[in-house]
């Protein structure tokens, strides 16, 4: 994710048959170091494929947190933070100019992942949402009784059916690659990539995207109330892979999954590649203390929540918000096949973009994502929605249920409810685990840790490092936390985007930190970053600023009073690949 332009937003601105279809060939990390990912049809567009020359082939809000393990079983590449200047929001791609998808700068996606054209691309209409007489009720997957299961399977197996025809856009197929085209490079949009992820465009895209999803398996088993089941990993009762998904020979497995995950393995929200060596109780508790952080505490403003401006213009991958840098990434890699296993290379399904949509279980892991959205913005404050145009008025190009082409807003979006769908409750124990077990009783001794000035810049970060650093101010009053949020800043950070990326921050603790426990108050956040393709950028070399709000934590370790606090910074993966120019902490308007 490299760093954007030299602005960015303040932190908190406020049918009928038709006969046949002629297309171009269809089509979250590749290699070990890639990220990831039938109806009638309507004769109101014709289809063509003169596309690149045809090469496109209610919440637990008092619960005990022993009870809840036992009994129930930052801001991410932002240049900086100063105000947008005045651009353009990000239209719908030019279908006619979609080209092969890339998996990484040296290989192409081996088939194309364009949707069919419609003859008239500029007579595509803006979608109206029809009448709902039933809001669509998404379940907890792992809630889920046999007789939803049951339709769910017919639906996924009808849609399965559909790739009889190639270019068929209801196919299952066809509705993986609109992954694969927005998010591998096929799209160009002013002459820049066109890249959904790492930016504020991830959540309005996801969620229009699993819109018209569920829309379409719901007409395949003319069941208009159909809603998808979310995967509800921030619960310890979802915290394995569900049940419905690991059934071989069900429409709804996948057998490209890491074969190790399966069976009722607890997941790992954090997963970066490496088997965390720990007790159940021990995963399940880092997992919620790592939702409490991303949704809490490093999330009080829109775009450490959303990710960064991405108006037209810009380069592709300014920076994405904390819900997309984790859990949404590592669960992508934990499912995933790595490479060399099952025969692939790239780390598929789940575990590269292009091909993430290929697995059922893809849609319901980002349901969650797109709940997350929802359950941010109930948690108050001011966690809302952002309110600039150029988020508002950016577009995607979707087929509805019936092979209409549509044009959609982001701004048609924000409400699920408008959409037609809501979510099944369930509690969201996260809310309540704040961390509360300390590593130091008092504040650590800064005599033993050096300045920042004496370890930044940083060449290589292949080891735990410790730190001292001064603060801007200290001793502040409510009102002056309400309207500054203090935030740890890593300035230009340079790394290989072609590895795998993870390091967490601590503070107030040294060297010593048990790192595999993240329950501790001291637990700031962690830093990652997934194998992608990006532009133009052969030399794979990506510069970014990382900020962590840390308001809180100063207030929850007691160092709300000391002008000099310690941080120490411990690499999880890829951290030889990883340069740091410096660190400050800067207070910055929310």
């Amino acid at each position: 994710m490299a760093s954007s332009s030299s602005s960015t937003l303040p932190l908190c601105a406020s049918k009928t048959p038709s006969s046949s279809f002629t297309n171009t060939n269809s089509s979250f990390f590749a290699k070990p170091s890639q990220l990831f990912l039938h109806g009638k049809r309507n004769q109101n567009f014709k289809f063509s494929c003169n596309a690149n020359s045809g090469e496109h082939d209610k919440n637990l809000d008092a619960v005990d947190r022993r009870n809840v393990l036992l009994g129930l079983g930052g801001l991410y590449g932002a240049a900086n933070l100063a105000p947008l200047a005045t651009a353009a929001p990000i239209p719908p791609p030019d279908l006619k100019s979609c080209s092969k998808a890339h998996i990484n700068d040296q290989e192409e996606v081996s088939y194309s992942c364009c949707p069919p054209i419609p003859s008239d691309m500029d007579s595509v209409p803006y979608y109206k949402f029809p009448s709902m007489p039933k809001l669509r009720i998404r379940p907890a997957a792992h809630a889920a009784d046999e007789e939803y299961i049951a339709k769910y399977q017919l639906a996924t197996s009808r849609m399965r059916e559909l790739d009889k025809d190639p270019f068929d856009p209801l196919g299952f197929k066809q509705q993986a690659n609109i992954h694969c085209a927005y998010c591998n490079g096929a799209y160009k949009i002013g002459g820049k990539e066109l890249q959904v992820h790492f930016s504020w465009l991830f959540f309005p895209f996801h969620r229009w995207y699993l819109y018209f999803y569920e829309r379409i398996l719901g007409s395949l088993i003319n069941d208009p109330t159909f809603g998808l089941p979310y995967w509800n990993w921030d619960h310890p009762k979802g915290m394995r892979i569900p049940p419905m998904f690991d059934r071989e020979g069900s429409s709804l497995y996948d057998a490209r999954r890491n074969q190790s995950h399966r069976n009722g393995t607890i997941i790992d929200l954090g997963y970066f590649g490496t088997e965390v060596q720990t007790t159940q109780l021990q995963q399940m508790t880092n997992n919620l203390t790592i939702m409490y952080r991303q949704m809490i505490t490093n999330a009080p403003c829109p775009l450490l929540f959303f990710g960064q401006p991405y108006p037209l213009g810009t380069d592709p991958s300014p920076g994405m918000g904390t819900i997309e840098n984790i859990p949404h990434t590592p669960v992508h890699i934990w499912v995933g096949s790595g490479p060399n296993e099952n025969n692939v290379q790239h780390g598929e399904d789940m575990g590269n973009f292009y091909s993430a949509g290929l697995d059922p279980l893809f849609y319901s892991h980002h349901a969650n994502v797109d709940r997350m959205w929802s359950e941010w913005k109930a948690l108050g404050g001011k966690r809302r929605d952002l309110t600039h145009k150029d988020w508002l008025n950016s577009e995607f190009f979707f087929y509805d249920e019936n092979r209409n082409p549509f044009r959609v807003k982001v701004r048609d979006c924000l409400d699920s409810k408008k959409m037609g769908f809501d979510y099944a409750p369930m509690p969201t124990p996260w809310r309540n685990f704040k961390p509360i077990r300390k590593s130091n009783a008092g504040k650590v001794n800064l005599s033993s840790v050096p300045p920042a000035s004496r370890v930044f810049p940083l060449s290589k970060l292949d080891r735990a490092i410790s730190f001292s650093i001064d603060r801007p101010s200290s001793s502040r009053t409510q009102q002056e936390k309400n309207e500054q949020e203090e935030m740890l800043t890593f300035n230009n950070i340079k790394y290989d985007d072609s590895k795998y990326i993870r390091f967490d921050v601590f503070l107030n603790v040294d060297k010593t930190v048990n790192a595999d426990e993240l329950d501790k108050a001291e637990y700031a956040g962690s830093y990652t970053s997934l194998p992608h393709v990006h532009g133009d950028n052969a030399s794979h070399v990506t510069s970014v600023t990382f900020q962590l709000a840390i308001t809180e934590l100063l207030e929850d370790i007691g160092l709300e009073d000391e002008d000099t606090i310690a941080v120490t910074v411990v690499p999880k993966t890829g951290g030889e690949e990883i340069s740091i120019e410096g660190v400050e902490i800067k207070l910055v308007d929310c």
